[in-house]
């Protein structure tokens, strides 16, 4: 699959509508108790873009954008406004945000990763879309700098020291990220007259992996 590093216009996806999905098979039993279980190690993004259109021209720019991407063929990014920090969504992203791993003298390179917790219970997300600018990295409490102690690769959201760093050290990160996705439709359908009378296009968009 092909993926266009470009982000869909961060100003319409403001207003959509969308979140996580996940994919569970419950099976109930004779005795009325239920089997849980899922096949999806994460969840999955949707959202529809059709919502946050605003006026004739916010129209035109979606239509050049889904042409560009060539419907379903090619993906690229999405700024999911209700998540896209390391940390609080309020705060600028911080370096001791998330504990992305431990060094061990050997590994140089590391995923980026946002962790959810919710009581004794918690979801570690890969981060394969870091946004260029964003990404802050520390060892141990000490704030490291971009393009001296390490490199990022923000197609994949992977961050390589120039050295391994030592064993035990806690290594932690802060950045904001996009959602890769793609269009979850060949087809757009617009009316200029519905548009003005308050009917918006439903534009699906579904995360995909990369």
């Amino acid at each position: 699959m092909s993926f266009h590093e470009i982000r869909f216009p961060a100003n319409l996806s403001f207003g959509s509508v969308g979140g996580p999905e996940r994919h569970t098979d419950v099976v109930t039993l004779a005795n009325g108790y239920e089997e849980r279980n899922t096949p999806w190690a994460h969840s999955r993004r949707r959202y529809d873009a059709g919502i946050a259109m605003r006026g004739l021209d916010d129209i035109e720019t979606l239509i050049a954008f889904f042409e560009a991407r060539q419907g379903q063929i090619h993906g690229f990014r999405w700024k999911d406004w209700s998540d896209y920090k390391s940390g609080p969504a309020l705060a600028e992203p911080d370096y001791r945000d998330q504990i992305i791993a431990i060094g061990d003298d050997v590994t140089a390179s590391f995923q980026l990763a946002k962790t959810y917790r919710s009581g004794d219970h918690s979801y570690r997300r890969p981060i394969t879309k870091p946004v260029i600018g964003t990404v802050r990295l520390g060892l141990s409490g000490d704030e490291q700098q971009e393009g001296v102690h390490f490199e990022v690769d923000t197609t994949t959201g992977i961050v390589t020291f120039a050295h391994p760093p030592n064993a035990g050290l806690q290594i932690t990160a802060g950045f904001e990220f996009d959602v890769p996705v793609r269009f979850d439709t060949d087809r757009i359908q617009t009316s200029v007259a519905s548009f003005q009378a308050g009917d918006v296009p439903n534009v699906p968009v579904v995360e995909v992996r990369v």
